[in-house]
């Protein structure tokens, strides 16, 4: 099934919302739906850095996370008025019930999970990430996992991205997306 998509294939009005806990695979999916669909990826977190002139990291440390979600608030709105677009969202996305409930109107909100030890794994050498600057990232992973897990697990359409390839969760989400948009 991998690469078979034409790129007018999908419905042009309707969203398609990568989310997902940090290391779900959510920016690496999304380059390859962006392929695949011919639409260019909108990265919230590098649009907030834009909108505020400076790194997530930066905003959370001189404004804290606070501001922060109120940014990412701010965006969710924006973008859920929009049409079209192909968005990978932060991973606390889903602490505000409205962003969720805003994307779900206009389009597929697709939930990308993973288990801890995957997600470690993944972002290991990162240092961007100012949720896991912390000396014990595989308990804070676990808190924020099980704390946000209800949260995940609330959105309709979701694929454990553990042991997948890009291509294949694109197959997938594709599929889904074709099937409530049709």
């Amino acid at each position: 099934m991998s690469g078979s998509w034409a790129r007018d294939a999908v419905n042009a009005d309707a969203n398609i919302v990568l989310v997902g806990f940090m290391g779900t695979g959510k920016t690496t999916v999304g380059r390859v739906l962006a392929g695949r669909t011919g639409r260019p990826l909108l990265d919230m977190d590098a649009e907030i850095e834009a909108r505020a002139g400076k790194a997530v990291s930066d905003i959370f440390r001189d404004d804290g996370e606070p501001a922060f979600r109120r940014m990412e608030r701010d965006l969710v709105r924006d973008l859920a008025a929009r049409s079209g677009l192909l968005i990978s969202s932060g991973g606390g996305i889903v602490l505000d019930p409205l962003n969720i409930a805003d994307f779900s109107r206009t389009g597929l909100v697709a939930c990308l999970l993973a288990d801890a030890e995957t997600i470690l794994r993944r972002v290991e050498s990162e240092t961007h990430r100012p949720l896991i600057q912390v000396a014990d990232r595989r308990a804070r992973v676990t808190e924020l996992l099980d704390r946000r897990r209800p949260l995940y697990e609330a959105i309709p359409f979701r694929i454990d991205t553990s042991h997948l390839e890009p291509a294949a969760i694109a197959d997938r989400i594709l599929t889904e997306f074709r099937r409530v948009t049709a």
